[in-house]
This record gives structure tokens, sequence and C-alpha cells, in this order.
């Protein structure tokens, strides 16, 4: 994917016209909940990423925390495409998702954050892998890191899911990209509102080790997060996202179903990520991780 391609912008830009559909049991109902606060240079963009979607059994739902910057302005309109909205104080990014999660009737849900964004066809074909595996409980495709004008800084693909990596290591699903079946979280619990980084992080940890929980990556680009000086990515990442990533590892830990020591799972992950792809003769992009993990190390020192 070339850095100067537009087709990011394009999509998130273009203007929605509503379009008839048909609302058959071919397609699982999705819903999505974008939790906003004084986002409004973005805002508009990942609504636009949503209904430009023009996925035929859509519930969006925006759930705003009392913004003054013109945000509402932006909400109201598009509110005739919306299943509902609120602007009103909450307690975080986490409580408005959990808002949300409360009012859907989804078959499956997501959450996408008012800066971040859906790529094009993602929603179709999260409702195409269903059809092929409708008894999957987690679909989580591949992610664009952005920039703040919508072109692709990085590609981040994923593998398919194992707990021990994700618990040791990191993020091996991406909230950008996953959508959950609502059913789950009804039964094992909605986002941890003790948190104000890894909630993610958390959900998909906290799903990964339980038995029975089907997870299925997609190979396709679903989503994009974006990199912009105002994210919590950027602000709060290295104190408070450390800590918290810490307590979330510490509580699952115990739960894994494996004998081998965190040093092993995390010396393992990186390589399993270049061989994997190197196996399938995808040379560009081990070329493409490679040059990012030496730009992270001189950057980092």
């Amino acid at each position: 994917m070339s850095p100067t391609d537009p087709f990011l912008q394009t999509f998130v830009t273009k203007p929605f016209v509503a379009q008839p559909q048909t609302i058959n049991g071919q397609w699982p109902k999705l819903t999505v909940v974008t939790p906003s606060y004084n986002q409004a240079h973005y805002l508009e963009r990942t609504i636009l990423s949503v209904l430009n979607q023009q996925y035929p059994n859509l519930e969006y739902f925006i759930i705003d925390g009392g913004s003054t910057d013109g945000s509402l302005d932006i909400i109201r309109k598009y509110e005739p495409w919306l299943a509902g909205w609120v602007s009103e104080k909450d307690k975080g990014q986490t409580d408005a998702i959990n808002k949300g999660f409360r009012r859907a009737t989804g078959d499956y849900v997501a959450f996408q954050n008012s800066d971040d964004i859906f790529a094009p066809n993602a929603l179709i074909n999260v409702g195409k892998a269903w059809q092929k595996n409708p008894e999957t409980d987690v679909f989580y495709g591949d992610m664009y890191t952005i920039d703040e004008a919508d072109f692709v800084i990085e590609e981040k693909r994923a593998l398919p899911f194992i707990p021990a990596c994700q618990i040791y290591s990191g993020m091996q699903v991406y909230n950008q990209s996953m959508f959950i079946r609502r059913e789950v979280l009804t039964n094992h619990g909605l986002l941890d509102e003790s948190l104000r980084f890894v909630i993610d992080y958390e959900i998909i940890a906290r799903l990964g080790v339980l038995p029975g929980i089907r997870f299925q990556h997609v190979a396709d680009f679903w989503g994009g997060f974006r990199v912009q000086p105002d994210a919590k990515s950027s602000t709060i990442a290295q104190t408070v996202g450390v800590q918290e990533h810490q307590r979330v590892k510490e509580k699952y830990q115990p739960y894994l179903r494996s004998w081998l020591p965190e040093a092993f799972w995390r010396r393992y992950a990186p390589f399993r990520q270049l061989a994997y792809f190197a196996l399938r003769g995808d040379l560009d992009y081990v070329r493409h991780r490679m040059q990012i993990r030496k730009a992270n190390r001189i950057t980092n020192g």
C-alpha cells in the first residue's frame, strides 16, 4: 500500500448518500458504537467510515460525553441514519461504549473511537465471514495505522489467535477491526470500566482464556487507527497504559493453558509474526515489519 494513496481519505470524506437496503437473513445485524468527546475535527470522518459502508443490517449509536466543540452539529447532521445518540456527561470512554452496548440489538457489536475509522467494505466482509462461519464468537481483521490526513503509515496484519501471545506480548486483535458476538458480552460481561487505556487488551484477554470462545481472523483490512497528538496512545500510554497492562496480564495469566514461561512467549510472538508471513511468501510485508522495528529502535534509542 502506497503511503500517498488517498483511498482512505476519499472514503471517509465522500458525502453520504443513503441507498435502498433490503434486510434479510443473509446478513447478521452489526451494531457499531462510537464514543466521543470534543473530537469534532475527526468525528465526521469516523461517522462517514461507518455509513459509507452501506451495510444492509446496521445499527449505529454515537455516545457523546457532553462535547462543546461543534460535535453535536455533526451528529445531528447524520441523526436520520443513527439508531440513537446521546450527549451527556459520562465516566469516560469505557462507560460511553458500555452505554451503547447496553442499547445494542445486533448479533455482533463493535466500537470505533471518534478519531479512528473503518476501511472500505469492512462491514460487508464481516458479514461474508459470518456466512461462512456463523458459529464464530469474535471476528477480527487487519488494521492500518493512519495519520491525521487519513494516509496509511503502517500496515498491521493479525495472526490466528493464541491467548498466551495476547497476554504476554500485547495486542493480537485490534479493536478497530473487531466484532464480538453480543451474546458473549451478555454472558461474560461488558468492558471493564475500571480501565482507561487497555480496555481492548482486557476484553480480548478475558475472552481468550475462556474455554469455547471461537476467534477467527480474516485476512482483510477492516479498520484504521489514527496517530494524532491528542489521542490517549500519545498522552497516557507510557504511564496509565503500562500500569493497566501489567494489572490485566497478572489477572489472566493464571488461566492460560500453557506451561511455557513468559520469556518464551515474549520471544516467540515477534518471531511467529515474521515466520508466518515469510512461509506464505509475503516477503514485502516481512520487509515492511522489519523496517518499522528498525525505525522504532532508532526512535526509542
